[in-house]
């Protein structure tokens, strides 16, 4: 086996992992990157939207006002500040790094005003990272994954990693995770195959604290494919259609396919099981071909084209507001170990996410987090590798279709518990890292963070953003989250 020491190793080459590395590779430290896939990987190429930079000083307070609207209670209002008051620090440091934003922002669902910044129409995520990774000089391990943690004491000193020549002991002096959300727990999901909530069940095993995990955003237009049409489109004048040709979205929200994502999902699915089906009328969109190119693609790989006729879509598994809790500076809790990305929870999101704050933050926290670990490095000296938690793969497509079925857009107690009892009754194994391998390593962390989102469903008996049940479809009065150590779970106030 092969042994490799840095300072810093960051797991996960998106937007948040990417900028993180360059955040302290300019301070002079030794990084390493790993990335599942090659480059560019990750939830970030994915990404259509933009990134919602504040316009002024005056647009901060609402842009400020439409993320705690957006997030039904549960964003801590200081930590959303905090993020936002630095977004103009990073726009500017984008520009002066030659990345093409356009110079009209586009307005986007959830937001008053247009401040969504994108680059190449719908190909914002893959143009952003490129540009990072074009001034990348640290070394990134492609086709390497994580297996398990490396501790020493109560402080995280490393990874035991796989890779396609075998496996790798990096020992590091903290660990930074970067590793996305858990989109493919869910058989429809505009994910790519990556997101598998490794980084989340990593941290938890680690003894890290993971909440809110029943937080999970469904976009409400995805191809039948899962292939992602952007809320940009939405933002421009495309407008929803019921299977009788309705138009639909201002019955159930004022602010129509403009409002929250998680309002229009949830109309959407309404009217699909009502109707029959649900349709996003492209042709308002004036040059659509150019400033949409990636959607257009899209639909025609399937045979449809938007330029004639409305195109069907469908709720899809988009992005977890909950993950490893952390501070401001991206601390979880435990020695060594930061997180950034989507993989955290830092309180910006709330129970539902404002669109296109996620690649801020990831922007935001991925420095922060990056610079705050460098001041608390360790030298480890006999670190041990945790036992690996695996899952045989072909128990997935059951699992998935629980989760779809009972876990999706809308909820209810009975599902839930059936749901559970099917997680639960998985046959999850602890594993010597050298045995495990990257199928059974990716169910593993699916098949646990299941069990807990689950968990967390039943026991938040309201409804609230992202998280709808049928059976209390009422908010609670007081705002709480939902903390997991081990399989205990515990409320705490929100902002606490």
């Amino acid at each position: 086996m092969h042994s490799r020491s840095v300072d810093l190793l960051i797991l996960g080459a998106g937007v948040a992992g990417v900028y993180a590395a360059l955040a302290a590779e300019a301070e002079g430290a030794r990084v390493l990157l790993l990335s599942k896939d090659p480059l560019p990987s990750g939830s970030t190429p994915w990404a259509q939207g933009g990134v919602a930079f504040p316009l002024d000083d005056e647009d901060l307070e609402a842009h400020l006002q439409d993320t705690l609207r957006a997030g039904r209670g549960l964003v801590e209002e200081g930590v959303a500040r905090s993020i936002l008051e630095e977004a103009p620090r990073h726009l500017e440091r984008l520009l002066a790094w030659g990345l093409p934003f356009h110079p009209e922002p586009t307005r986007e669902g959830g937001h008053s005003r247009a401040r969504v910044r994108h680059l190449g129409g719908d190909r914002s995520g893959l143009l952003l990272l490129r540009g990072l990774l074009a001034r990348l000089q640290s070394p990134v391990l492609e086709g390497h994954l994580a297996v398990s943690l490396l501790v020493e004491g109560k402080r995280v000193a490393g990874a035991w990693v796989l890779g396609p020549e075998g496996p790798v002991e990096v020992r590091a002096g903290a660990v930074l995770l970067a590793t996305g959300g858990f989109g493919r727990l869910f058989p429809v999901t505009t994910n790519p195959p990556g997101a598998t909530g490794d980084g989340m069940a990593l941290a938890h095993r680690a003894g890290a604290v993971l909440r809110d995990l029943e937080f999970v955003q469904f976009h409400p237009t995805a191809l039948p494919d899962g292939a992602l049409v952007s809320e940009a489109c939405r933002g421009e004048g495309a407008i929803l259609l019921n299977a009788f040709g309705e138009r639909f979205m201002p019955r159930y929200d004022p602010l129509g396919e403009l409002a929250p994502r998680d309002a229009v999902a949830r109309a959407v699915f309404r009217e699909r099981e009502r109707t029959g089906g649900v349709f996003l009328d492209l042709r308002p969109i004036p040059r659509l071909e150019e400033r949409f190119p990636t959607v257009v693609a899209s639909a025609r790989a399937l045979g449809l084209d938007p330029l004639k006729e409305p195109i069907p879509v469908a709720p899809a598994a988009h992005y977890a507001m909950g993950g490893v809790k952390t501070d401001l500076r991206g601390f979880t809790g435990v020695g060594g170990l930061y997180a950034a990305g989507e993989v955290a929870s830092t309180g910006l999101h709330g129970a539902n996410r404002l669109a296109s704050n996620s690649l801020l933050e990831g922007l935001v926290m991925g420095e922060r987090a990056a610079r705050a670990a460098l001041e608390s490095l360790s030298s480890p000296r006999a670190p041990e590798a945790l036992p690996a938690l695996t899952l045989d793969p072909s128990l997935l497509p059951e699992l998935r279709r629980w989760m779809a079925r009972e876990a999706g857009v809308v909820r209810r107690r009975e599902g839930l518990e059936e749901a559970l009892a099917f997680a639960e009754g998985l046959p999850l194994e602890e594993t010597s890292p050298d045995r495990a391998t990257r199928p059974a390593l990716e169910a593993g962390s699916l098949a646990l963070l299941a069990r807990l989102l689950l968990r967390m469903a039943l026991l938040r008996e309201e409804s609230r953003g992202a998280h709808f049940r049928e059976d209390f479809p009422q908010e609670a009065q007081e705002a709480y989250h939902l903390e997991a150590q081990g399989f205990t779970l515990s409320r705490v106030p929100a902002g606490v």
